[in-house]
């Protein structure tokens, strides 16, 4: 099936690159970015690789979270996207680890202190609080800091594209397993005010976690309900300065089991996250100064009662982190051709932990934990643009002091050059770090920051009928941070190398078609212990769960301004999983799923949706031991007024 769908692949961006000029409406590849160099600019003029999901698409994809829309684009495999609701949703980036991909919320870093790697969990989010979604890839440390090693993706909640004083839209939806989505959203500009404020609520009963390999252990299902709210507010304090101040609240709590293919009845997660700040621009003239400052804290309860007993017969495990980011920095355009981009940000983290269990061998409450570090950094870059902007070129570097391992810098070379209007090429050779966990450093205090340099080019086509991009890239990292099973503790010294492939093509060769096609191949090595025996080294010539394969593509249909008809299709190839302690890893097989959207306007007010998700009921695993979604189906209504 891999070498079939390769084929198509290919087929598909053959048709695109013979399809013959015409009109297409929008230029995808154009857009205006602000993730890429940290101010607004279109994406010809950065050599960066940059993804943009834009506010059309994600209405589109009225039926899905967040997870899954990311997990269509090309080098992003989110594992956990395609579980159960609630499932944990790791971030790998083209074949990076988990922690490795910075998530940004409105451009300000945003993480859980309390994780293992730092990592932010995306259930914390809902899709429909969302605007658009820009994914840059590649290191991008240098603007962005730690844990940016393979990339950053930018949530962006705050549109500016408002006309009228009051909008009101809704959303509400049901589908399979007792599902249920709402949305309430009010908006609107008023003189020098512009204001948004969302809720969103997400409920399903679910099905079973943990497979049960037996199929007769009746294992329940497990329930998620989750809510979010996000408020911001704009002044236009004059024709100069812009004011901003934002808030976002997220709770969700899920049922969860007790592991792989072992199913537990009254366990549950509540997670919890509250962000606020504020900030402001000030633009006159050459320059443009931006300060911001977030305040966020994140709670995880874990809680396992005694009702139904396994070997653990009560647990509660509770995390509270704290974060705080400051940043100020500016743009200025010196000379024509030269723009400097200049900044200093501050990172503050802390959590604590509080446990207490009772298991067969009685009750065991190690003494809390409570640990903090702080980072300060300085970072600037130059970016040169000829006159006729076929020559672009970026340089930039930062320096990190952390308050634990002391300082590291990295940096980054980017230069593109178009030769025409509809081609152009581009490369980057940059590095990025990933600074030790709070959680890492308690294990071991002399750990230091992981680090890698990423290498990349690639050729982009565009004309009004086609959107071609290739790229090709390169990783090494030397000194990764994993954990030692013969010490028990974290260690710098994994070593991974990976070379990618990424081939992404969206077509239209009649207006009321459009195409769209993304192929991703990873290669990785890591050095690392060996995970049967832990005495030894070894070097795999895989990363576990992340395919070396996968293809995702859509065809989309609108035969009037009034109906969307499109069908999705995803191919992952086989790839390798934990197979239990001290075991060998195990292949998961590939599989390939399909899935429909549609949706109807009936007026200015009025328009229904209908989506379903492996329409074939195709049985795969992502993760070992846990099951993965079933067909699926969501309907619902957009209100709008």
């Amino acid at each position: 099936m891999a070498k079939k769908l390769l084929t198509s692949f290919f087929i598909l961006a053959a048709i695109a690159t013979n399809a013959q000029t015409d009109t297409l409406h929008g230029n995808r590849l154009d857009e205006v970015v602000v993730t890429a160099n940290k101010y607004p600019q279109k994406q010809s003029t950065t050599g960066k690789v940059i993804t943009v999901i834009n506010k059309d698409q994600i209405e589109k994809s009225s039926g899905k979270t967040l997870s899954q829309l990311l997990n269509e684009q090309a080098g992003v495999t989110i594992n956990g996207a395609l579980n159960n609701a609630g499932a944990v949703q790791t971030i790998y980036v083209r074949g990076a680890a988990s922690g490795r991909t910075l998530i940004l919320l409105d451009g300000i870093p945003v993480n859980d202190p309390s994780m293992i790697n730092n990592e932010f969990d995306l259930n914390l989010f809902s899709l429909d609080n969302i605007d658009r979604i820009e994914i840059c890839k590649g290191a991008q440390s240098t603007l962005y800091g730690s844990d940016a090693i393979a990339g950053v993706i930018n949530i962006i909640t705050v549109s500016q594209d408002v006309a009228k004083a009051v909008n009101v839209k809704a959303t509400l939806s049901e589908g399979t397993f007792g599902t249920f989505k709402g949305n309430v959203q009010l908006f609107g500009k008023k003189d020098k005010f512009t204001y948004s404020v969302r809720h969103a609520r997400l409920f399903t009963n679910g099905f079973s976690s943990a497979y049960d390999s037996t199929g007769n252990k009746r294992f329940d299902k497990d329930r998620y309900d989750g809510n979010v709210t996000n408020a911001q507010l704009l002044f236009q304090a004059s024709p100069a300065l812009s004011l901003k101040s934002f808030i976002m609240y997220s709770k969700y709590k899920a049922d969860i089991d007790a592991g792989v293919f072992t199913d537990e009845k009254d366990y549950s997660i509540s997670n919890s996250s509250f962000t606020s700040g504020a900030g402001f621009t000030y633009k006159k003239s050459i320059a443009t100064i931006n300060g911001t400052y977030q305040f966020s804290q994140l709670t995880r309860d874990y809680l396992n009662d005694s009702i139904y007993k396994t070997s653990t017969i009560f647990e509660d495990n509770r995390y509270f982190g704290k974060t705080q980011f400051a940043e100020l920095y500016t743009s200025l355009k010196v000379l024509k051709p030269l723009t400097l981009l200049a900044g200093a940000d501050y990172r503050f983290s802390s959590y604590d932990n509080h446990y207490y269990s009772v298991s067969s061998f009685g009750p065991y409450s190690p003494k809390p934990f409570d640990a903090s570090l702080h980072q300060e950094a300085v970072y600037s870059s130059i970016n040169y643009s000829s006159a006729n902007s076929k020559l672009n070129i970026e340089l930039g570097g930062r320096i990190n002091k952390h308050s634990r391992y002391g300082t590291n810098n990295t940096y980054t070379f980017n230069p593109s050059y178009a030769f025409t209007n509809q081609m152009r090429v581009f490369a980057s050779v940059a590095s990025g770090f990933k600074a030790p966990t709070l959680y890492q450093l308690s294990i071991n205090e002399n750990l230091k920051a992981e680090k890698s340099v990423n290498y990349e080019g690639g050729l982009q086509f565009n004309n009004e009928k086609i959107s071609s991009r290739a790229v090709f890239f390169n990783r090494k990292i030397n000194n990764g941070i994993d954990y030692n099973y013969i010490s028990f503790k974290y260690f710098n010294y994994v070593k991974q190398v990976v070379d990618g492939l990424e081939l992404e093509t969206t077509v239209r060769p009649v207006k009321q078609f459009t195409l769209s096609a993304n192929y991703t191949w990873i290669a990785a090595e890591e050095t690392t212990q060996n995970r049967v025996t832990n005495k030894d080294t070894v070097t795999y010539d895989y990363s576990l769960r992340r395919p070396a394969h996968t293809i995702n593509a859509s065809i989309g249909w609108q035969p009037s301004n009034q109906l969307y008809v499109s069908i999705t299709g995803k191919y992952v190839s086989s790839r390798k999983d934990v197979g239990g302690y001290q075991k060998a890893d195990v292949l998961l097989k590939d599989y390939f799923i399909a899935g429909a959207h549609a949706d109807f306007t009936l007026n200015k007010y009025v328009k229904f949706f209908a989506d379903s998700q492996n329409i074939f009921n195709t049985k795969f695993f992502d993760v070992r031991g846990y099951n993965s979604i079933p067909a699926m189906f969501n309907g619902g209504v957009v209100l709008s007024w």
